[in-house]
């Protein structure tokens, strides 16, 4: 059964079939030709198990609220709050991407939302005065992964409520590491545009930086409200999406930028985002119960336990195998496929699963902005309207920064941990 899940999946991936639609249909497959006794009726039982959650009712919720503060003019007025504190600096439209993406982190909670919203505004920006366009794509898909790091994260909230992790620790734990992966990419974005020659702007005065402060307030508080209401057990994360949905309805029609007939073209778009979203969860959860069933998590562990007893040396193997498998699979599948392998795993050497968890949501996230299955890099690319071979070259300086900070926090679990231990004591 196992060998036919495998071959089915590798097969349709390679044909091009939506990573989705791959799943499902293999799954079906294995139950089918696996000489099991298991029904086929199990696949869309174990795909609605999966999404019959009170804590996944958050990711529509998040989503939702990501669309209408996007709509609501928020993405422009980070933007420009964004180029008022570092515009001055060189390469300066290069780290208003990056600090713009951490700022936008804490509203959207999805890497593609940042992508697409602020690419879609920056991208043609960078191009106009002057940066290569090879340049601001990997900037930017690059910096949309901080997205699902500081939180509110999608991935998170999947990952907390399939192993049974503290979400609340888990959003606290991505906190510093999103911080550093952003000084990081600007540190990168810095050289190189000192080495091609890339241009500052104007340096901003205390009045004009007040003034575009002032005008991104109604963004910057919405982090604070819903992070700030999860910490102090004000509501949990679910009811954390419907507060940030409530917020932008409100905040969006106050300032004038939101109107009614905006709402359907809203509503459908985070519809559409959402059902696909599930798709890919709900598919991935009854592949990777197939897995279970076929005993691979134990194989893993057999084989792990056969390369070495250190467990660093297998986490950094771990992390290894997830970089190479974001270059051909969705970093969400991978994810919900794996989790059943890792559990056995964390139990077996003893790490902290926060540590665990955000340290391999980061490394799928790389995969995310590189070929041939980066996603990230496709919205870019098509924003910019240049080829992932183009772009492909210019994204490793900044993978590579990303990366380094990723084994930062695998010799330095504080990092990660801190936060954690001193809000929830875990």
């Amino acid at each position: 059964m196992l060998s036919i899940l495998m071959i089915t999946f590798l097969a349709l991936l390679i044909l091009g079939c939506p990573i989705a639609v791959g799943m499902c249909f293999s799954s079906f497959v294995a139950l089918f030709a696996g000489n099991t006794t298991v029904p086929l009726t199990v696949v869309p039982q174990r795909m609605f198990v999966t999404i019959d959650s009170f804590s996944m009712m958050a990711i529509p919720l998040f989503i939702l609220a990501g669309e209408l503060m996007n709509s609501a003019g928020i993405t422009r007025r980070i933007v420009n709050f964004c180029s008022a504190l570092v515009g001055h600096i060189r390469g300066g439209l290069a780290h208003v991407n990056i600090l713009a993406s951490m700022l936008f982190a804490g509203i959207s909670g999805a890497a593609a939302a940042d992508s697409a919203s602020l690419g879609s505004m920056l991208i043609p920006a960078m191009i106009e005065d002057g940066y290569d366009a090879d340049f601001s794509v990997a900037v930017t898909a690059t910096s949309s992964t901080i997205g699902p790091i500081i939180p509110p994260s999608i991935m998170m909230i999947i990952y907390g409520s399939m192993a049974g992790v503290s979400i609340g620790a888990l959003f606290m734990g991505g906190v510093i590491p999103g911080i550093l992966i952003g000084i990081t990419l600007m540190g990168v974005a810095y050289v190189i545009s000192c080495k091609r020659g890339y241009k500052a702007e104007a340096k901003k005065s205390l009045r004009e930086i007040a003034v575009a402060f002032r005008q991104s307030l109604v963004a910057l508080v919405m982090p604070v409200i819903v992070l700030g209401g999860i910490l102090f057990g004000v509501f949990t994360t679910t009811e954390a999406g419907c507060i940030a949905v409530v917020y932008a309805l409100i905040a969006g029609f106050l300032m004038k930028e939101l109107h009614l007939k905006d709402l359907f073209r809203i509503f459908l778009s985070a519809a559409l985002t959402t059902a696909s979203t599930m798709f890919v969860l709900a598919s991935a959860q009854a592949l990777g119960w197939i897995l279970a069933r076929a005993q691979f998590p134990q194989m893993v562990v057999n084989a792990l336990l056969g390369v070495s007893g250190n467990g660093t040396v297998i986490f950094l193997l771990i992390l290894l195998f997830l970089f190479f498998l974001g270059f051909f699979m969705d970093g969400t599948a991978a994810m919900i496929i794996l989790i059943p392998v890792f559990l056995p795993v964390i139990a077996q050497y003893g790490w902290h699963p926060v540590q665990f968890a955000d340290c391999i949501i980061m490394m799928l996230l790389v995969g995310a902005v590189t070929p041939p299955v980066g996603v990230l890099l496709f919205i870019c690319c098509g924003i910019a309207k240049i080829s992932i071979a183009q772009a492909a070259r210019a994204v490793w300086p900044f993978v590579m920064g990303e990366i380094a900070v990723i084994l930062l926090c695998v010799f330095i679990p504080q990092l990660i941990t801190f936060l954690p231990n001193m809000m929830y004591g875990v």
